[in-house]
């Protein structure tokens, strides 16, 4: 774990990272077209790595491909099972030039792919071919959000480990563009509302079809300007908003409608990864408690966490 995470004050880098969501929109989206629709639409997401984020294989007749984001070195590379590669250098570009370029470089790996060129999850996106309004890249900022990325990454795995019943992985969503690991109890929930711009309401609905408890990890945005950790429940328990949690740096946004740890908060703890682990444990257990789940038949015995850290 790093000694030190690295500060990510949203008015600093909103630049960047306007223009870095957009590029890794129009790479998530090559995978959404490609791979086979799973629940929850878990087939979508891109992967934190050691060095940046990835698709993870990519169906493409009887090929595969996999585009990855090389947040240090400030590359993306797209690399073929057929041992094909396409490179190209993360500089200051429009959205448009990006695109351009992605789609030119796919070509030459024949890789031909249609997209949806309209943003998901954003109003009044602008569409990637014609987007030259986004056009910001710092390496140093960008690599600053990979570094908190990673650091969240790591300590979701472990908090993910504490379940046994049906969770996701922990993974990286292109549209909202935030991290997440989502646990089930197994009971269905009623119909989502939906109005989730430029997304349809049954994916929404469909993703939303059981009961959950999510924490994730976001870096801000318009309505809260600063990055954060969160978690919410859906449907929310009576009494969720006004349960204690911790560390007492933890509220709930009513705005949002999920209790939320601001990142700074973490990064001033004595103990970064105790402190986003007792605020995932305590507002799960706030969800879990409220709505009545399962909680012996759902979570690992601690001895077999003990056990297996110690093999």
């Amino acid at each position: 774990m790093p000694s030190e995470l690295p500060a990510l004050p949203y008015e600093d880098w909103k630049d960047t990272y306007a223009t870095l969501h957009m590029w890794i929109q129009v790479v998530g989206k090559l995978r959404l077209v490609q791979t086979p629709w799973t629940n929850h639409s878990w087939h979508v997401p891109l992967y934190v790595t050691s060095r940046g984020l990835t698709t993870s294989p990519i169906p493409y007749g009887e090929r595969s491909f996999e585009v990855n984001f090389d947040l240090i070195d400030h590359k993306l590379y797209i690399s073929t099972s057929d041992g094909r590669i396409g490179r190209m250098d993360l500089r200051p570009q429009t959205v448009a030039d990006f695109y351009r370029e992605l789609m030119g470089k796919l070509g030459q790996l024949g890789i031909n792919i249609k997209i949806n060129t309209t943003p998901s999850e954003v109003a009044d996106g602008i569409p990637f071919d014609e987007d030259t309004v986004h056009a910001s890249y710092d390496g140093e900022q960008a690599n600053a959000f990979f570094r908190a990325l990673s650091f969240a990454d790591l300590v979701f795995k472990e908090f993910r480990a504490r379940f046994i019943g049906k969770c996701s992985p922990v993974h990286f969503f292109w549209g909202s563009f935030d991290l997440a690991v989502t646990r089930f109890s197994g009971r269905t929930a009623p119909p989502h509302p939906g109005g989730v711009p430029h997304m349809p309401d049954w994916v929404a609905r469909e993703a939303y079809s059981h009961e959950v408890s999510s924490l994730g990890f976001w870096p801000g945005g318009a309505p809260l300007p600063e990055a954060v950790f969160y978690s919410y429940a859906y449907p929310q328990p009576d009494g969720f908003p006004a349960a204690k949690v911790r560390p007492s740096e933890a509220s709930f946004n009513g705005d949002l409608g999920e209790f939320i740890l601001p990142y700074n908060a973490v990064c001033r703890s004595a103990s970064p990864q105790d402190a986003i682990l007792t605020f995932a444990q305590t507002t799960y257990e706030a969800a879990a408690d409220l709505a009545h789940w399962d909680r012996q038949s759902l979570e690992q015995d601690p001895e077999i966490l003990k056990k297996s850290a110690g093999r």
